[in-house]
């Protein structure tokens, strides 16, 4: 007579389960546990810098904008004096007017040159020299740039009043008119900046497949009509992302405006990252600085959230 014997199913031995069941997790789980425990060992530097360097500053400097604080006491709670204080601050509605004159001014240049550069460099500038060499101005840094054009722009010696002068032009007062202080700031940024943003750009036009232009090709669109129909749309996302970050930098502002005219002529140039430096620095009134801070960290918040609701910067057209 056969004697049947129950063999060991998966996951079972003579001597019972797995030892990984056992234990009530499977072998997956731990390998799970330890990817992420690697994970955070690697973020952790950056993570540590985030709250020591932004998140705790940020968390005291709105703390601080509901005090009266300088450097040689201690914060005294006045709750929303400071913000009332801005409310009826006509330096304050200036620097905001005067910045928000140099961002539209820095965002529709800047903006366009920058998508004339990226077009040229995805199909005329083929060379890694060329394109590299577009990079060159964002390399120096701000202060090197707003000195090196504050000496080319200056009234008397500037090479750039000589060449206009030599034309039969009138010299132009570049930093001391009030008329010309701001788009000359905004000119310099541009100057700097535009080609990181063309290379921003530029990426996101190697994202667009051939074969929608090869589409287009066929069906016998012009290049103007394949550019504002095809290739903007298809940019969406990536000038979303361009406008958003070339708006935030553009609001805080400072070091151009510090070296060459330091808010002058008049109020002409107090953007209103100056302004919350003199506030808080130059006159010790750290409290009502810390008030400007926020007011400009709402208001960039605001803008970035608009922009990307609008401008439907989170959806691309390529799905």
């Amino acid at each position: 007579m056969t004697t049947l014997t129950k063999q060991p199913g998966p996951g079972l031995s003579a001597g019972g389960p797995q030892k990984s069941r056992r234990r009530g997790k499977p072998a997956a789980d731990f390998r799970g546990t330890g990817d992420l425990k690697i994970a955070l060992l690697f973020i952790a530097p950056a993570m540590l810098g985030f709250v020591l360097f932004y998140l705790v500053p940020t968390i005291r400097g709105i703390y601080l904008s509901f005090t009266e604080y300088s450097i040689l006491g201690d914060p005294e709670w006045i709750g929303t004096r400071n913000y009332e204080r801005i409310a009826k601050d006509p330096l304050f509605w200036n620097a905001l007017g005067v910045t928000s004159q140099y961002v539209l001014i820095n965002i529709v240049l800047q903006t366009a040159l920058a998508l004339g550069l990226a077009i040229l460099m995805h199909r005329v500038a083929k060379s890694t020299i060329v394109r590299g060499a577009l990079l060159m101005p964002y390399l120096m840094a701000n202060v090197i740039a707003a000195l090196l054009w504050f000496w080319m722009l200056d009234y008397q010696i500037g090479i750039v009043n000589q060449l206009i002068e030599w034309t039969g032009l009138p010299r132009v007062a570049f930093f001391g008119s009030e008329q010309w202080a701001i788009p000359t700031q905004a000119l310099i940024n541009t100057w700097r900046h535009m080609g990181y943003t063309a290379l921003l750009i530029f990426a996101g036009l190697q994202a667009i497949p051939h074969s929608v232009y090869e589409a287009a090709s066929i069906d016998g669109s012009k290049a103007i009509s394949t550019f504002w129909r095809i290739t903007l749309p298809l940019l969406r996302p990536v000038l979303v992302l361009v406008l958003v970050v070339t708006v935030i930098g553009s609001f805080q502002v400072f070091d151009t405006v510090a070296v060459t005219t330091a808010g002058g002529p008049v109020n002409a140039t107090r953007v209103l990252q100056f302004y919350i430096y003199q506030r808080a620095f130059n006159e010790q009134d750290f409290g009502y600085g810390s008030a400007l801070a926020v007011i400009l960290f709402l208001i960039l918040a605001l803008v970035a959230f608009i922009q990307m609701k609008s401008l439907r910067g989170n959806q691309s057209d390529l799905d």
